[in-house]
Formats: structure tokens, sequence, C-alpha cells
């Protein structure tokens, strides 16, 4: 009987000794790659958000779409602060300003290492008010039906306006 309970005691020291060397191991493991995030700035309101889609730039048919999309309250009198981290900045990437009218979209493209902020006004004098802000790095594609070579979104970022 003493033997056996010295087994069942054995076993037991050898089993929580296995899961703390797990949790351990765990807590110190190198975590998985982290996907850049945006952060946009409005009057005491700050948000950050990761990717919407994020693909890989050599096979856009590998994708993450976690579709995440940040929301920022904002007021017509202060303007949004946009920012992307180098991770995006050190490629082309465009920015889009959605308005209340979808056909009013306007598009900036921005060269390799020459942004990482943009102040956009929440409401243009032509187009109204700013309903969104989508930030997307480009890559350039073959079109499979025109052989043309054109520029394709491989990451995307969405941020909600909210008046």
């Amino acid at each position: 009987m003493k033997r056996w309970l010295a087994v069942l005691i054995a076993v037991g020291v050898l089993l929580v000794c296995a899961g703390a060397g797990f949790g351990a191991w765990l807590l110190v493991r190198e975590p998985g790659p982290q996907r850049p995030e945006i952060s946009a700035y409005s009057h005491g309101h700050l948000t950050r958000v990761g990717p919407y889609m994020y693909c890989n730039v050599l096979r856009l048919d590998e994708c993450a779409t976690p579709q995440t999309q940040g929301e920022l309250p904002v007021s017509e009198r202060y303007p949004v602060q946009l920012s992307v981290p180098q991770a995006i900045s050190r490629a082309p990437w465009r920015l889009l300003q959605l308005y209340e009218d979808p056909a009013d979209a306007a598009a900036t493209i921005f060269r390799p290492d020459s942004r990482l902020a943009v102040t956009i006004p929440t409401v243009d004098p032509h187009r109204g008010r700013l309903t969104g802000i989508v930030v997307q790095l480009l890559t350039l594609v073959v079109d499979p039906t025109s052989g043309e070579l054109r520029e394709a979104p491989h990451a995307e970022w969405s941020v909600r306006l909210v008046f």
C-alpha cells in the first residue's frame, strides 16, 4: 500500500513539474508575427486598429481577413490625425477618404518613406462629412484578363468615423 502511494505521489509530482515547465515555456516563447496597426486621433479620442485584410504580398490568394474595423468619435470642428507605422510607410501606400456619398471618395498615394502621419479634415466643403478612412498597402499585379499591370491592395486597415 505504501509503495502504491509513493508511486502515485511521484507521478503527481512529475505531472505538476511538466505542467509548470509547459506554462513557463508559454510565457517566454517568441510571439507570432504581429501585424502593423494604424492609429487615428481626434479631439481626445484615439483608436488603434489592426488590419481588416492582410495578404501574402507574393501570393495574394493567401490572406488573413480578420475584418477588424476601428471606430473614432469625431466632430466637425476637429480634424483626424492618422498615423501609420514604418512597416506601412516604408512601402507605397494609399489613403482612401470615404464621404457620405460613396461616389465622392478621395484617394491619395504616398511614396515609400514619405509620410508617417496625415491630418484629415472631418468635413470637406465639396464632399461633405468624412465617414471613413482606409489605408492600403499596394502591390503591382498583372490583370489575367487584359494582361495589363495594375495596383492591388495586399493589406488594408479601416476606421469608421462617428459624428
